[in-house]
């Protein structure tokens, strides 16, 4: 097996990336995972033009730098605890990426949770804005006994060309970017024309007790770990333009896995 990682010449000031490959499932009950194979959710925006209600964006200071060096801080701590995120969102990582084939990208992979859940046969590259980060993804490709590529690269500006991957996926990511849409834009123009991309993402609660626990701790936990916590995925990646095909909802509506499509290159650019 050989697993390296790579260097862009990318400085601090860039984000972390992630890219997992995954299959949508079937809704559920409405309490588990609610279905919504429809068009993008209109978004909508305050009177001045800005950032969509409710989308907690842009009223973040966080720099990428910043981000990076508090994920810094926890790798070890992301490391040693994964067996937690196995037990509350493995099978949402194995049903959107367990089936991943060809090219597969995952951005802000961070210390490799999503690796045991692609098939050992998908193509695998990985990367992260953190290089404390990808030396913990590393050991998990030396764990899990398969080969990958890792490189240290901001999700907002990819070093790779257009259409350079069958698959595209990234998992509880664009909460943490400075500019997610930016990095939704760019997780679509390195995807093949007829691939997917694949997220799984986490947002405020429908549960109301989870959720006013959510708002009442969202200031903390972002100045701790960079992360909008209650960010609706569904509405960034609708500002982002994506196709979006299918997406459901789980674990009292926090998770958010979406399907999406490449648009047309004409339509993009």
């Amino acid at each position: 097996m050989k697993s390296r990682v790579e260097s862009t010449g990318m400085d601090a000031s860039e984000t972390p990336t992630t890219a997992p490959h995954e299959q949508s499932s079937t809704r559920q009950s409405s309490t588990e995972q609610r279905s919504s194979e429809q068009p993008s959710p209109d978004v909508e925006f305050d009177d001045s033009g800005g950032d969509p209600i409710g989308d907690p964006v842009g009223d973040r200071p966080m720099s990428a730098s910043d981000i990076a060096a508090a994920y810094e801080e926890y790798a070890d701590w992301m490391h040693r605890f994964e067996f937690a995120d196995r037990l509350l969102v493995g099978r949402y990582r194995r049903r959107q990426f367990g089936d991943a084939t060809g090219e597969v990208l995952d951005v802000a992979c961070g210390t490799g949770t999503n690796f045991r859940y692609l098939p050992a046969e998908a193509d695998l590259v990985g990367i992260d804005v953190s290089p404390d980060v990808l030396s913990k993804a590393e050991e998990t490709l030396d764990e899990l006994g398969r080969e990958g590529t890792l490189r240290r690269m901001d999700a907002q500006d990819l070093a790779f060309p257009d259409d350079s991957f069958d698959t595209v996926v990234s998992a509880l990511s664009t909460c943490t970017f400075p500019d997610p849409v930016a990095a939704l834009r760019e997780m679509e123009r390195v995807c093949h024309p007829d691939g997917e991309i694949r997220l799984l993402e986490h947002g405020k609660s429908d549960v109301g007790l989870f959720a006013r626990y959510q708002e009442w701790r969202e200031d903390a936990h972002y100045a701790n770990m960079g992360c909008r916590w209650t960010q609706e995925p569904l509405a960034v990646a609708a500002e982002a333009g994506l196709d979006i095909e299918e997406s459901s909802t789980g674990l009292f509506g926090i998770v958010t896995t979406i399907r999406a499509t490449p648009r047309p290159a004409d339509a993009v650019r």
